[in-house]
């Protein structure tokens, strides 16, 4: 099984976010608390109790200190066994970190609880980090990585933000992207994921969007820079094993691909723990309230604040297209006709016809693949596929 674990505190907020989270740290410790006692209440959640992947992540997990990672790793401990994943290799244990938290003293202590770093870089512009209201500088993230690195952690994960709009040019000019791109080529990173700058409405960019003071996403920006991200990593030996992630051969030729994000992509059940997090059993979907203070409280008082949403076939079979196509491996036939009690492709067969003849979508040996064309229509493609 796999298991998440939602830290929600940030020291500040950034303008395009908008996961659950506080800026208030005065819950903390309490909060840590409360995902112990959870984890002893949810213990049970799956048959199997044998974690493959721990996530850390947010919110600003980073901002935990020795004391409260030891907390929450003992209790982790006490109540689930780690094993090996599949290709033989040590448990993924990972933590989302911002570089402004990263030196080497708490590289090193974080590198006695987690083998794996994800962090949140955004971009290496100086003035666009400041426009999003980062916390972290360019310096930072420069310096955050190679102190990684040096710190023992060999597989490190990147994130990076493109589609960013020219608000002017004395803000971040129109090769910024490409600069991105090419700093975290130069750095020991194993593996990036690169998402499209998206509006939401309830997001500081977002009121800004309604305002006129941000224009809305450009969408043929996004795409121009997504296509030249993806040729400057493929060039570079990086696998594009999702849209939005991107991975490659560490010291000893292992591929680090994230197992633990793999896993929620190919439809693996696992427990969330924490407020707003989620857990998936394979039949029904089970979402904690996203309230820190609510959370904690109930938590206390011996109940779960969670709504369980059962599965219809219909909502399994659309949400291994949706997630199953954005990877390298597609979606099989065969699965997708199991959880459909029929063939698949019978019942979809002109939809289908369609994406084939459009270029988008491939049948290769009885998985169905998006093409390097399709991967820019990805969610349309899965939209039309979907069952009622």
């Amino acid at each position: 099984m796999h298991l998440y674990v939602h830290i929600p505190f940030c020291k500040q907020a950034c303008h395009y976010c908008d996961f659950h989270f506080s800026t208030s740290l005065g819950q903390k410790s309490a909060l840590v608390d409360a995902l112990c006692a959870e984890l002893a209440m949810q213990a049970d959640y799956l048959p199997n109790k044998t974690l493959e992947t721990i996530y850390l992540g947010g919110g600003t997990p980073s901002l935990l200190t020795e004391a409260e990672l030891d907390q929450l790793f003992s209790t982790i401990y006490r109540q689930f066994t780690l094993v090996a994943g599949a290709s033989g290799t040590l448990p993924e244990i990972t933590l989302e970190a911002n570089p402004d938290d990263l030196n080497p003293d708490k590289l090193r202590m974080l590198n006695r609880y987690v083998n794996r770093l994800s962090i949140g870089i955004q971009t290496f512009d100086e003035p666009t980090l400041r426009w999003m209201n980062r916390a972290h500088t360019a310096v930072e993230a420069h310096a955050c990585v190679s102190q990684a690195r040096n710190a023992g952690f060999e597989n490190l994960s990147v994130d990076l933000i493109y589609g960013i709009p020219v608000r002017d040019t004395s803000v971040r000019d129109t090769s910024a992207w490409q600069t991105d791109v090419e700093t975290m080529l130069a750095l020991p990173v194993t593996h990036l994921s690169a998402y499209a700058l998206t509006i939401e409405s309830d997001t500081a960019f977002g009121r800004w969007t309604k305002t006129g003071k941000l224009p809305p996403a450009d969408e043929g920006l996004a795409a121009t820079q997504f296509e030249e991200l993806t040729q400057a990593l493929t060039g570079a030996g990086y696998h594009q094993y999702e849209i939005s992630n991107f991975a490659r051969p560490n010291d000893r030729g292992q591929i680090q691909y994230a197992r633990h994000n793999t896993a929620y992509w190919q439809r693996r059940p696992y427990l969330g723990i924490g407020p707003s997090a989620h857990s998936y059993n394979g039949f029904s979907r089970q979402y904690n309230i996203a309230n820190n203070g609510r959370y904690i409280a109930a938590i206390s008082a011996g109940t779960l604040p969670a709504t369980v949403e059962e599965l219809s076939v219909a909502d399994q079979v659309n949400e291994y297209l949706l997630t199953g196509l954005r990877t390298q491996w597609g979606c099989s036939v065969a699965e997708l006709s199991e959880l459909l009690g029929a063939d698949f492709t019978q019942v979809q067969a002109r939809e289908l016809n369609r994406l084939y003849a459009s270029g988008w979508l491939t049948n290769e040996g009885g998985q169905l693949l998006l093409t390097q064309a399709g991967k820019l229509f990805a969610d349309r493609v899965s939209a039309t596929l979907f069952v009622e």
